[in-house]
């Protein structure tokens, strides 16, 4: 036993102080990212990329089931996105409520014949309605049989796009205006090279460049934020306000330190993980080759992401995968438990179901950086830190009963993780603000910042239970469905009494 209980030991502490080196190092990336973004966006003029003719044409893809509630609003916060060239791809999956109806009748939608080459498989599309007010005339509604999931809807939208570039959000979630602009420019300066490389004249300057190499961007993503307690005024955030309530208030805490800290962080060694599956722009070709979302997946998201990777590396093309540390879209968060629960068990079988489809990657140099960071990181503090979590409450459970536990070393061990995550947290928060400027106030930065002492007793044990859990339903197969996520839809907030 006390073999076993060294080895237990020795594991956990260099586990541990693996994952606190890999969250400095996050940091620190991160952080350079943001200054070299900020630098570098001082010198863009998206007014002259609004006019500009040579702006790729980009398909906005928003799967919608039972979204009634939201669904007006955000379609008209869509279709008022500042870009030249752009389409809205409304999939109805199969609604139950009147999603559908409210579509018809606010945008006088009317079915149409359309060209839809279905080179991703998809449940079955019964119609397509263009609208016949051309005020509308950006907007396609695609009506199909449900297919149980976002993936299956997403798919009949890439199918359906008209442009070799797709933008996969929610139609729960608030674009900001500029996104398309933003999210466009890696492309748009991975294309200046390719014209640079080729030896032909450059349209911006005239002249002749030479470029020895010329990666392919296949995707970029952006900051999301919790639009929970913002004030909205038709689809458009006119004030960004901390989540009131706790749960919301936690995530958003956890969302900018996912993807300011951690998603900008990987982004600078190009091993960004997964681009979200509520705001992502992707090559239509690549993701196309790649096989499109896979709809049996319950990480949809990552997995296209990773077989899109696998796809570049397999035939031997460069690709990279850029982040924006700009917040440029905002959701509704789940406002109890009970909708919370679904969505972080969901999670949590996804991420078991990565590692387990993608194994064969793992660890194999032929995958470079994907198969050499990337998935083991997934692997070993994604997947199994909590159970590592768990396995040390219970192991810290057994040695207080058997009175082998050192109080004193114990306490300073467990004192130095909590200001540590505290700390990652807070750097998180305070760099975003810092540098953007969301919030108008500081008490409303450190309001939030405050929650962080309270995470790890409050808010984290129940992301581990809820991972657990998922991981139990993906051991037993249980089946799961997309479902209705309660949504309480985006009234214009009043503003609080001061």
């Amino acid at each position: 036993m006390e073999l076993f209980n060294n080895f237990y030991e020795g594991f956990v502490f260099v586990y541990g102080c693996t994952m606190l080196f890999m969250y400095a190092l996050l940091a620190l990336l991160s952080l350079r990212g943001i200054i070299k973004f900020q630098r570098k966006s001082s010198y863009v003029d998206y007014n002259q990329m609004l006019q500009s003719p040579l702006a790729p044409g980009i398909s906005i893809i928003a799967p919608a089931f039972n979204e009634a509630v939201t669904i007006i609003s955000n379609v008209r916060s869509l279709l008022t996105l500042n870009y030249p060239r752009f389409e809205v791809i409304i999939v109805n999956d199969g609604s139950t409520d009147d999603t559908l109806q409210k579509l018809i009748d606010e945008f006088q939608l009317v079915q149409v014949d359309f060209a839809y080459n279905e080179r991703i498989k998809s449940q079955p599309v019964k119609r397509l309605f263009k609208s016949a007010n051309s005020a509308y005339d950006k907007l396609v509604v695609i009506d199909k049989v449900n297919g149980k999931s976002k993936a299956d809807a997403s798919n009949a939208g890439i199918n359906a796009a008209a442009y070799n570039y797709f933008l996969c959000t929610d139609v729960d979630c608030i674009i900001e205006k500029n996104t398309l602009l933003r999210m466009i420019k890696p492309f748009m300066d991975e294309e200046h090279n390719k014209i640079k490389e080729t030896g032909d004249p450059c349209p911006e300057c005239g002249y002749i460049h030479v470029v020895e190499d010329s990666i392919r961007v296949i995707a970029t993503g952006a900051t999301l934020r919790i639009a929970n307690s913002c004030e909205i005024d038709e689809g458009v955030i006119t004030r960004v306000r901390p989540p009131e309530k706790w749960l919301p208030r936690f995530q958003e805490m956890e969302y900018l330190r996912a993807y300011v800290l951690g998603k900008m962080g990987w982004s600078m060694i190009n091993c960004v993980p997964n681009v979200s599956g509520g705001l992502g722009l992707f090559d239509k070709d690549i993701a196309i080759k790649a096989g499109g979302y896979d709809s049996k997946s319950f990480a949809e998201d990552m997995d296209m992401v990773t077989r899109m990777c696998t796809y570049m590396i397999d035939n031997k093309l460069k690709y990279t995968i850029r982040y924006i540390p700009t917040t440029q879209c905002w959701t509704e968060g789940p406002p109890n438990m009970k909708v919370f629960s679904r969505q972080r068990t969901r999670w949590g079988r996804g991420l078991a179901e990565i590692i387990t489809i993608h194994r064969k990657v793992i660890f194999n140099p032929r995958y470079k950086k994907l198969g050499m960071v990337v998935l083991p990181y997934n692997l070993f503090f994604e997947f199994l830190a909590p159970i590592i979590e768990f396995s040390g409450i219970l192991y810290y459970i057994y040695l207080i009963i058997t009175g082998n536990i050192n109080w004193h070393y114990a306490f300073i061990l467990l004192l130095f993780v909590y200001f540590y995550s505290v700390m990652i947290t807070t750097l998180a928060i305070l760099w975003d603000q810092k540098t953007y400027h969301y919030y108008q106030t500081w008490k409303e930065v450190i309001g939030l910042a405050l929650m962080a002492f309270i995470e790890p007793f409050v808010y984290h044990p129940f992301i581990v239970f809820f991972a657990l859990r998922g991981y139990y339903f993906f051991m037993i197969g249980k089946k799961h469905s997309w479902g209705n996520m309660q949504r309480q839809g985006f009234g214009k907030k009043k503003p609080a009494n001061i």
